[in-house]
């Protein structure tokens, strides 16, 4: 570096590289200045002073600069190895490693550059190339750890794990018997269990087992030495052995169920799904009756046999397991329960047991059999749990009434109104909902979680600008909007992408998608500084499973949730495009004069509204702008905050696309990801692409309502095309013939058969006869009075409740809601809608979207009338609360005000 200067100038050279390690920027630049007074064309210190202005954020200099210096000096490893770097800090990743692989073959020794490039290898998971780096390094430097560590990482990255084992061993071999130092054990440690980790791999697993035995004394972490141990001893099949030791474990923390489940192997009582003979059943009780005289303060070993005990036996222990907890008011219980409500029966048995012990508290104030009695706040804990039981069951209105009752008992517990509004949310009435979250929010203005769940309603209920003021109150001073957007606040962002695009803004819609598809662009960018850091720290075993996790990072339920709701919100732009300036101009000229006065005002508005939060945000980051240490810390405003500018895309279909192939790639077990396919390549027409995602959806559930909705969708669209001419559209017309005779729902049937055999087969189903109506209009345009008429046909028959309080009818919200938007819009039949919104509304009266008789929007429901006092004793209110703001004095009825206007 610096070797054609001469004494004094390679001496700043050096200085700008050490100003630039150490951050000190302004320091290299004057160093860098120096220099270039007198040799103006020197390509090295051309390329530092490039770099450092990089970090300066002066990209455009820095750009320029690196390619002069790289210009003069072309043969320079230091021009390639500056030009990588900058590449490097743009995340451009493959133009880095060119620069890299050019700097090597000047210097191919170069330890700081192999290094370099051996990251970005294994950021790109180019692993042979990794694998051939890493070699180098450690050629170069065989006395150095982290260059054998790195080896053998490398080889397993490479599925290659013997050879990383062989690599240890070697390792092992240059060590001396005394090693490690005491500053060194947990790194050595951590090396070991991952040596036999990969012994494991191997499936040696004898050897792995000697290998941990002998090892033991140099393993810091007992704990995991342990479980590595049990493990290994279940895999071998020594199972009296692996019983001894999981008892061990069992002795250190009772409450860990995979101990449990492990030690349920080793005596042979374990099963994958849970299913277990009357036998089976009896030695698992008498195994966890014997662990519960072991472990009396374990909560886990009382509530492990609830999963497998049944009848009497079940009752008998959900009794012992309940009737503590709600004498100690734990919120969480019924959480705790809810998994034994995918079990036949258990649901019944749960709800008489707590109807029999909410009777005996309420007259006698004690649990049945019991002469102690219990506290007042057990009814309402008992309450509680029932309210959540029928709010499971689809019974709302006997859950609001358990639950007002236990509001009406103790009104300042904050569990209550959050689960209120859960309740009200199930049963459609969203504003209401927001509401009671809101009330709840105001009880505990500290509780960041209440604070969120109340965002969250008030989004369900479409009120987004009171969800963002209630979101940024725990927010940092400044740009607090966006501050949830720094934070990566996925759930708030998905959320209010909904709303928008509930209420037709796809433009702020697709902003807030795009955005959570940006945080996993981050979170794959933020593993590069570890791939130097696990391998320093030795954390190896970790740093594998953060590799694997990142492989399958977009399958993550948010990210898949995101890319839907951006492909949706493409397709939508695609079937109603923008309208142009000219378009508009052309619809004002057709109104009459007092509605373009009406419209002008209206935009007028809209501006000045839009104009007021710009100044208010730039207010924010004005006053918060600044620093302890004086200096600004300007953010980039954004340029488009509303989305407009992702709206004015040439072809809404191929954006959509390139989200749509990620869902393919990652999410390929969801239905959506193929139905979102199958829409997006129906309208491109590209029908061999289309047929792909039908047979998807067939192989994943053939007798969904959408995976016939699809089929026939697409063999109807083929059979109204044109004739084939030419050689390809012949080969397609060919592929789907062949393709045709092998689906069963088609074979030797027409499109009509099929359909009827589909309905023949569900018509009991809602959902199944509302898909079989859509198809019978579509094949048929004259028969959709006969389609209208089969779905208002259907029956909402009763569900076998055991007993239960209260009917449970088959039919959800989610789906008589569809059903009424495939009448009004798809069928095009008005009355028809009308009618089932009405006889929804008897089915559902909580529900806002059907106007239900005790939903916020009916004028006689408890709420309005609630929302018509809050009205009176608002205007009673003095002049300092009013000061407080909307949003801390904001309690329920408040709220509600605002939510149903």
């Amino acid at each position: 570096m610096g070797a054609s200067l001469p004494p004094k100038e390679a001496n700043l050279f050096k200085l700008i590289v050490k100003s630039y390690e150490t951050k000190q920027y302004k320091k290299g630049l004057k160093a860098a200045d120096a220099i270039l007074k007198k040799f103006p064309d020197h390509g090295e210190t051309l390329s530092m002073k490039g770099l450092t202005l990089n970090c300066m954020d002066r990209k455009s200099e820095a750009y320029e600069l690196v390619r002069q210096g790289l210009k003069n000096d072309l043969k320079s490893h230091v021009c390639w190895h500056v030009f990588g770097l900058l590449y490097r800090s743009d995340r451009e990743y493959r133009e880095a490693i060119k620069c890299y692989r050019n700097a090597l073959k000047i210097d191919p020794d170069n330890i700081e550059i192999l290094r370099d490039l051996s990251l970005l290898q294994a950021q790109m998971r180019d692993l042979s190339g990794f694998v051939e780096t890493r070699q180098q390094l450690l050629t170069l430097k065989p006395n150095h750890r982290m260059n054998w560590i790195g080896f053998s990482v490398a080889h397993h990255l490479n599925s290659n794990a013997s050879k990383a084992v062989e690599i240890l061993e070697a390792y092992e071999g240059t060590l001396e018997d005394d090693y490690p130092p005491e500053n060194e054990r947990c790194e050595h440690g951590e090396m070991l269990l991952y040596k036999i980790s990969l012994l494991e791999e191997c499936g040696l697993l004898e050897s792995a087992l000697e290998e941990l035995r002998k090892k033991e004394s140099k393993i810091v972490d007992k704990l995991e030495y342990k479980e590595q141990e049990v493990s290994l001893l279940v895999k071998l099949g020594r199972l009296e052995e692996g019983e001894v030791l999981y008892q061990a474990l069992l002795s250190m923390n009772p409450d860990n169920y995979r101990y449990y489940e492990g030690l349920q192997k080793c005596v042979g009582l374990y099963s994958v799904n849970g299913q277990y003979s009357p036998d089976e059943i009896d030695r698992l009780d008498s195994l966890y009756k014997s662990l519960g005289q072991q472990y009396k303060w374990s909560s886990a070993v009382k509530r492990i046999p609830l999963d497998f005990l049944q009848g009497d036996k079940f009752r008998a222990a959900a009794d012992n397991y309940i009737r503590p907890l709600l004498t100690k008011g734990v919120p969480s219980l019924f959480s705790d329960l809810s998994s034994l409500y995918n079990h036949p029966g258990k649901a019944d048995i749960l709800e008489q047991l707590i109807l029999e012990l909410e009777h005996s508290i309420r007259t006698s104030g004690q649990y049945p059999g019991r002469v102690e009695k219990e506290p007042p706040s057990t009814l309402m804990w008992t309450l509680f749990l029932l309210a959540q039981h029928y709010d499971r069951r689809g019974q709302y209105e006997v859950a609001l009434s358990k639950i007002d009752e236990a509001i009406e008992h103790t009104p300042t517990v904050i569990d209550l109104y959050s689960v209120k509004s859960r309740i009200l949310k199930h049963a459609g009435d969203f504003a209401a909902a927001a509401a009671f979250a809101d009330e709840a929010r105001c009880m505990d203005l500290a509780d960041r979680y209440v604070n969120s769940e109340c965002v969250k309603r008030m989004l369900q209920a479409d009120q987004v600008a009171l969800a963002e003021k209630t979101a940024v109150l725990f927010t940092k001073d400044g740009d607090q909007h966006n501050n949830l957007h720094d934070m990566q606040c996925m759930w708030y962002e998905l959320a209010s992408g909904e709303s928008y695009f509930r209420q037709g803004d796809l433009g702020r819609a697709l902003k807030k998608f795009l955005a959570v598809e940006k945080h996993y662009a981050d979170i794959t960018e933020d593993q590069f500084d570890f791939h130097s850091y696990c391998l320093r720290k030795m954390t190896l075993r970790t740093y594998v499973e953060m590799l694997k996790f990142q492989d399958r990072l977009h399958s993550h339920v948010y990210f898949e949730k995101a890319a839907a709701g951006a492909i949706r919100c493409y397709i939508k732009l695609h079937d109603s495009p923008p309208k142009s300036t000219t378009e508009e101009d052309d619809e004002m000229s057709k109104l009459l004069p007092s509605q373009k006065k009406k419209m002008r005002q209206k935009q007028r508005k809209a501006e000045a509204r839009a104009k007021k939060e710009a100044e208010e945000k730039n207010e924010e980051l004005n006053a918060g702008g600044a620093s302890k240490s004086g200096k600004r810390h300007v953010k980039p405003v954004d340029p488009d905050p509303h989305g407009e500018k992702l709206l004015q895309v040439e072809d809404p279909l191929s954006e959509a696309t390139k989200y749509l192939k990620l869902l393919q790639k990652n999410s390929p077990d969801s239905l959506e990801t193929h139905l979102l396919a199958f829409e997006c390549y129906t309208r491109r027409n590209k029908i061999l692409l289309a047929l792909q995602a039908v047979k998807r959806l067939l192989r994943l559930d053939a007798e969904h309502p959408d995976s016939h909705r699809c089929l026939i969708k697409l063999f109807h669209k083929v059979g109204s095309m044109n004739a084939p001419v030419t050689d390809g559209e012949k080969l397609i017309w060919s592929v789907l013939e062949a393709e045709r005779s092998t689906i069963s729902q088609l074979h030797e049937k027409s499109l009509v058969e099929a359909n009827n055999a589909f309905l023949e087969n569900h018509k009991d189903s809602l959902m199944h006869r509302a898909a079989f109506a859509e198809i019978l209009s579509i094949l048929d345009l004259n028969r959709k009075s006969e389609a209208v008429k089969l779905v208002e046909e259907s029956t909402n028959n009763f569900v076998p409740s055991n007993g239960a309080l209260g009917p449970i009818r088959e039919w959800t919200l989610k789906d008589c809601i569809a059903v009424h938007k495939l009448l009004g819009t798809i069928l095009h039949d008005q009355d028809a809608a009308l009618r089932w919104k009405s006889r929804c509304a008897e089915y559902f009266p909580y529900s806002t979207y059907f106007e239900g008789s005790c939903s916020s929007v009916s004028p006689n429901s408890v709420y309005s009338q609630l929302s018509k006092n809050s009205e009176h004793e608002s205007s009673n209110h003095s002049t300092g609360s009013q000061n407080a703001g909307p949003i801390k004095s904001n309690g329920k009825l408040d709220a509600f005000k605002d939510l149903t206007i």
